[in-house]
């Protein structure tokens, strides 16, 4: 142990002295602001799972066990608490989800992908980012962000593999625009899930409050995002220009879709994707709980696959799902259930209403912008889980929460993206990204991107709905 902790580098040792201040602080706040032992103890903890998954990310598991470790033997959660949180409907989702991402690469799905985008889009740099961008975040509304990244992310590492490129920039700009599409529509993302089912929205409240903001926001990030990785994009321009001209001869429709080795994976891509945006409607002619078809349509079509796939069957689920990946998703789900059960979440709702005062116009965007640090440093999901009752709690005092849902939502998504840890979308591309054997993205690295069109865009988001509130 002694060894291990002597060779690890340097930068990380001296992050050390900040994490443990921080975690302290963070305790010693939660006590001053009217939380009681067990719940200042929670909070402690919960920070010092966050902030080693930050400034640790190697050990991101690590911190994760032992987090929930300590909030068991302290008696902060209990097994069914941390059962209750742990997410395994997302968890079976995404399993289900990789076992078909994985298919579709060994059966050169995303090659094809890659090849119709750039015949059709040809040696143009700019254009072709603009593409991808614009069918991140179409797909993330369509389906969902967790979808949509898994689906992009293969096709860029295609993309950037072929022409001898980092995928990293592409990659995040990917990202970034997965998120802010996903709040366009209540199947975007589980964060618009969790509170259309919460406040009663539907789909027309989001095409008519959300799908509007979000529109502005995509179209104010792509050329931030267009300038500052304006060298990367130079250089794959440069690529594609030195590359094979036949990569941009235009293939036939049958080419794509109905060469033999292709018609099944399209009928499995086709059938899924079909399946996730129809999933309410059929829901709902089944007589179904809800998002059962959701999960259905994962699980299905993985089960499908691994009896096609008959023998290598195992080394598919072996080595195409990222369990690494799932178990800090897991870990960090359960270890969100301890400020709930310890009552955090009542608190902070009290002395938010009594810090507004009856100001609404403050309450709204001071709770915006928390809500938007709070999702960037504990994962959009499992920030707004948390602050759902929060909101919940306001509404039982006389509050007019209707501001708030939305706020939220655009709190969640677009502040998504200023860490790395801030949306399912960027844990699971980054997990993507170090399975193929690249280097990780520090938070220093993510942070210089990632300020401007965060800020920018929730700035956006919370003006526009304050706005459109006094029309």
């Amino acid at each position: 142990m002694i060894d291990t902790l002597l060779n690890l580098p340097s930068q990380a040792l001296k992050r050390a002295p900040i994490y443990v201040v921080t975690v302290i602080s963070a305790g010693l706040v939660a006590r001053l602001i009217g939380l009681n032992g067990d719940q200042s103890s929670s909070v402690a903890i919960f920070i010092s799972i966050i902030l080693g998954a930050l400034l640790f990310w190697r050990f991101r598991v690590a911190f994760a066990f032992a987090g929930l470790a300590l909030l068991l033997a302290l008696g902060l959660t209990n097994p069914k608490n941390i059962v209750d949180f742990a997410g395994l409907d997302i968890i079976l989702f995404l399993i289900g989800m990789m076992i078909l991402i994985g298919f579709l690469e060994e059966r050169h799905f995303f090659e094809r992908i890659v090849d119709g985008i750039t015949s059709y889009v040809g040696p143009h740099a700019v254009r072709l980012t603009v593409v991808l961008m614009l069918s991140a975040a179409l797909s993330a509304a369509l389906v969902d962000e967790v979808t949509s990244i898994l689906f992009m992310s293969s096709t860029v590492f295609q993309l950037a593999g072929r022409y001898k490129v980092s995928p990293v920039p592409l990659l995040m700009m990917v990202i970034f625009a997965t998120n802010i599409g996903s709040s366009a529509t209540v199947v975007g993302n589980p964060v618009g899930v969790m509170i259309a089912l919460r406040a009663g929205l539907t789909f027309a409240d989001f095409l008519r409050w959300a799908t509007p903001i979000t529109i502005v926001a995509l179209t104010v990030t792509i050329p931030i995002l267009l300038y500052y990785f304006r060298k990367p994009i130079a250089e794959l321009g440069d690529a594609m220009r030195a590359g094979d001209p036949k990569d941009f001869d235009k293939p036939s429709f049958r080419e794509i879709f109905l060469s033999k080795d292709m018609r099944l994976p399209w009928m499995l891509f086709i059938g899924t994707i079909a399946s996730l945006v129809l999933h309410t409607p059929i829901e709902s002619l089944l007589g179904l709980d809800k998002n059962s078809m959701l999960l259905g349509t994962s699980l299905g079509v993985a089960g499908i696959i691994l009896m096609i796939e008959q023998d290598r069957a195992r080394e598919l689920v072996e080595k195409r799902v990222e369990w690494w990946t799932l178990s800090f998703f897991m870990l960090l789900f359960a270890s969100v259930g301890t400020l709930n059960l310890t009552g955090v979440t009542s608190v902070l709702a009290g002395n938010l209403a009594d810090a507004a005062k009856g100001n609404d116009v403050a309450l709204f965007f001071a709770f915006t912008w928390a809500g938007g640090f709070a999702s960037a440093f504990m994962d959009n999901v499992l920030a707004v889980a948390t602050l759902i009752p929060v909101v919940q709690e306001l509404d039982t005092l006389g509050i007019d929460v209707f501001p708030l849902w939305w706020g939220l939502l655009f709190a969640g998504t677009f502040f998504g993206n200023l860490t790395p840890i801030g949306s399912t979308a960027n844990i699971v591309a980054i997990g993507m990204l170090e399975r193929r054997g690249h280097d990780h993205i520090t938070m220093g690295q993510w942070l210089t991107v990632a300020m401007i069109p965060s800020f920018v865009t929730l700035a956006i988001g919370s003006g526009l709905i304050y706005v459109q509130l006094l029309m």
